[in-house]
């Protein structure tokens, strides 16, 4: 089992930046497949970035270009740099991992979840 702790959410205008981390304990942070999704008010949750154990990674159309998904293994911290922020990415940030399979884009294929931080964008 592994726990995720979300950190960095914050208020910010449109065009600044933000940069979110996720500290796991527990099992071998390595192992994992991690990704970043979000939920807006009235809104289902969805993928934003994922990374897998190998560092292979992969972006929603929406935000590729503009964000960066990274992990530190030694740290067990996964990041999310977010630069040229728009008022459409306001919304919960939640960090979530799956042991198997690779990087999923569907929000169910992930078993671990963080309690998420609160990021707004305000235009």
């Amino acid at each position: 089992q592994v726990q995720l702790v979300e950190s960095g959410g914050d208020l910010v205008q449109a065009g600044g930046s933000l940069r979110l981390s996720c500290v796991a304990s527990g099992r071998t942070f390595s192992s994992y497949n991690m990704g970043w999704l979000r939920q807006a008010p009235g809104k289902e949750r969805e993928f934003v970035a994922g990374i897998g154990w190998s560092g292979s990674t992969a972006y929603a159309d929406s935000v590729k270009g503009r964000f960066t998904i990274s992990r530190d293994n030694a740290k067990n911290t996964l990041y999310l740099q977010m630069n040229s922020l728009k008022s459409e990415d306001t919304g919960v940030y939640y960090c979530a991992a799956r042991l198997f399979r690779g990087i999923s884009t569907v929000p169910k294929d992930y078993t671990y979840w963080g309690q998420g931080t609160q990021v707004t964008v305000s235009s």
